[in-house]
C-alpha cells in the first residue's frame, strides 16, 4: 500500500495521521488481461489506482463498429468513469485490462468517508477534479492543434513506457490518428 500512500501525499497533500485511515479505504484488486473493470451502461461505483499494468477506456462510435480509445491508464493513474462515479450515471466507457493489472481501488462510499477524516477534504478534492478537467482540456486542445509528430512526441516525453506495453492500435486511437498515420511518425522519430 506504500504506492497509495505516497500517491496520495504528493497528489493530495495528505500526510501525517490521515495518511494511514485513508490507504486504508482501498482494497487490492488483480485484473487479468482482456478483463473488464467496467462495461459501458454500468455504474462506477469505485476509483482504482494503477499499480502497475495498463488499462483502456474505450467506447463504440454512433454507428457501433469502431472502437475509440479515450485513454489508457498506466502505472501510477487512477481511472473511472469520472462522469459516472460522481454524479452515479451509466458509464459512458467500457475500462478494460490490456495487461494483467493489479489495482488499489476505493468505493464511492469511502470515497466520501475522507471527508469525516480530512478536514479539508472538499477543496482537495475540488482540486482533484479540477485537476482531471484541465488533463482533458489539454488532450482536446493538443487534439486539435498538434501534428501527428508532436502528439507521438508528447505522449514520449509523458509517458514512453506505453510503446513497449500497449497495441499500437489502441494508441493510435487515443492520439485521433490511424495506426498507419502512427507507425510512419514513429519510424520517422527514430530515423
Amino acid at each position: 500500500m506504500k504506492e497509495i500512500e505516497n500517491y496520495i501525499q504528493t497528489y493530495f497533500g495528505i500526510g501525517g495521521k490521515d495518511l494511514s485511515p485513508i490507504a486504508g479505504f482501498f482494497e487490492s484488486e488483480s485484473l487479468k488481461r482482456d478483463d473488464f473493470l467496467l462495461r459501458t451502461g454500468q455504474y462506477a461505483r469505485s476509483m482504482s489506482f494503477v499499480r502497475s499494468g495498463c488499462l483502456r477506456m474505450f467506447a463504440l462510435d454512433k454507428r457501433g463498429d469502431k472502437e475509440i480509445t479515450q485513454w489508457i491508464s498506466t502505472t501510477g493513474m487512477f481511472t473511472t468513469d469520472l462522469s459516472s462515479f460522481v454524479f452515479a450515471a451509466p458509464a459512458r466507457w467500457n475500462i478494460q485490462a490490456l495487461t494483467d493489472c493489479e489495482l488499489y481501488t476505493i468505493s464511492a462510499d469511502n470515497y466520501q468517508k475522507i471527508g469525516e477524516l480530512v478536514d479539508n477534504w472538499a477543496e482537495l478534492d475540488r482540486l482533484f477534479i479540477a485537476r482531471c478537467f484541465i488533463t482533458l482540456e489539454n488532450r482536446v486542445f493538443g487534439q486539435l492543434s498538434m501534428s501527428a509528430e508532436e502528439k507521438v512526441m508528447e505522449l514520449l516525453e509523458v509517458n514512453p513506457e506505453i510503446f513497449n506495453k500497449v497495441q499500437l492500435q489502441y494508441i493510435a486511437s487515443m492520439l485521433g490518428m490511424s495506426p498507419e498515420t502512427l507507425s510512419r511518425v514513429r519510424r520517422k522519430l527514430a530515423s
